[in-house]
């Protein structure tokens, strides 16, 4: 194994780990990261579906207890069920635009300028929303009704942009549908669950002939260390939130979405 291409696996796998529960656009971290590390073709996109299965995992061990007790309690617990039904309400908007739009998105949207513009849009966006937002009045996600998890799920529709970021777009919609930051972030985290697998899975399936036998190790490194790191960026976001607006990251989109621009500037 080249070690050049293994410190490469290794940074992209944290970098995804890293932002892909930020409300800064993992996706768009990646294609960046990707073009200046020349690490670009059909293998890498590859190896960018297993680091996102990596991501995903490290939400589910964080909050390992809360899925147990979830589908425990999903013949007899309403809570239980009516949490399961939001993100269910959540998810659809997504997945079926996805599905409809998804060869044409990864066609022709895929590239650092679209990326660098959409992050500079979407932290104008987090401006505004921090500005202009409701007054909270759902304070956990356990109080949350199917009309939340259908505009948190519409939001998250806006995120098939790459450079929108899923986390941020789920995030800023449960702050416009009047959840306090905790509960929207705990949410976008939840969403994340079904959403990640289901595209993941979905990417994977079309790619097997991509997977060979000599890239075992190279993916292996990546989805450790995307697991690792988003473990702690996990729990780093929630203790953010629960003292700190997301301002912070409107103007890290912004001059990171305007470097980037003049950058790839042709």
């Amino acid at each position: 194994m080249d070690t050049l291409l293994l410190l490469k696996a290794l940074l992209l796998g944290f970098l995804e780990g890293a932002t892909e529960f930020l409300p800064i656009s993992s996706t768009g971290h990646l294609i960046i990261a990707a073009d200046l590390l020349n690490f670009t073709g059909e293998r890498a996109k590859t190896f960018e579906i297993v680091i996102q299965l990596g991501a995903v995992l490290a939400i589910v061990f964080h909050y390992r207890h809360k899925v147990v007790q979830v589908v425990g309690g999903l013949g007899s617990d309403p809570a239980a069920q009516r949490f399961v039904t939001n993100l269910a309400i959540a998810f659809l908007p997504a997945a079926i635009i996805g599905l409809l739009l998804h060869k044409y998105i990864k066609e022709y949207l895929f590239s650092p300028l679209t990326v660098a513009a959409a992050l500079v849009v979407g932290g104008f966006v987090i401006l505004l929303i921090e500005h202009f937002k409701p007054r909270a009045r759902v304070a956990h996600v356990d109080d949350m009704c199917w009309r939340d998890a259908l505009k948190v799920g519409l939001a998250q529709s806006f995120a098939l942009f790459p450079g929108v970021s899923r986390s941020g777009a789920t995030i800023m919609g449960g702050l416009v549908s009047g959840l306090s930051r905790p509960a929207a972030t705990e949410f976008s985290f939840f969403l994340s669950i079904p959403t990640m697998f289901a595209a993941t899975g979905y990417d994977l399936f079309k790619n097997l002939h991509l997977l060979k036998s000599e890239d075992l190790l190279l993916f292996a490194a990546g989805f450790g260390a995307a697991f690792l790191a988003g473990l702690v960026a996990v729990k780093a976001l929630l203790a953010f939130v629960s003292r700190h607006d997301f301002r912070v990251f409107a103007y890290y989109r912004i001059i990171l979405g305007a470097l980037v621009l003049i950058y790839f500037w042709p």
